[in-house]
């Protein structure tokens, strides 16, 4: 007889492995979708994104996000890509969305923070830091 102890042991371990390998795989993927995006969010294929571009990526993003056209993203329609801490952040009128134009100033916020350089863009180095991180799954 297998004890209940022994069980949730057993299925802790595998849960544990089977989130190592998903972290595995992402940070293995991590450089290929950033690169991507890169190539997305450069229309001039000058290597970087600078702020402009950043934010007119931004902008069909947001409206291919707004699914019932209310001009506003709540957090379902962003799916994920605002954690509730920065989404509080970016909401200064509290109800609950963010219009287009709080939308944009997130987008500002992570790229310059992905930006430590002060350049004015972000190149694939930059989109792989942490904060480039952050700023590609928001415009994912």
């Amino acid at each position: 007889m297998i004890s209940i102890e022994w069980e949730d042991t057993n299925m802790s371990i595998r849960g544990n492995s089977i989130l190592i390998t998903l972290a595995v795989t992402l940070i293995g993927t991590a450089p290929a979708w950033s690169q991507s995006l890169l190539k997305t969010l450069d229309p001039d294929n000058d290597g970087t994104v600078d702020l402009a571009e950043a934010k007119s990526a931004a902008s069909k993003l947001f409206d291919k996000l707004d699914r019932d056209h209310d001009g506003t993203l709540d957090k379902r329609e962003l799916r994920g890509r605002v954690i509730a801490k920065d989404f509080a952040a970016a909401d200064p009128d509290n109800d609950g969305t963010l219009d287009k134009n709080e939308f944009l100033a997130l987008v500002e916020k992570r790229f310059k923070a992905a930006n430590p350089d002060n350049d004015g863009t972000i190149d694939t180095k930059e989109l792989k830091s942490a904060a480039g991180r952050s700023l590609v799954v928001l415009l994912k």
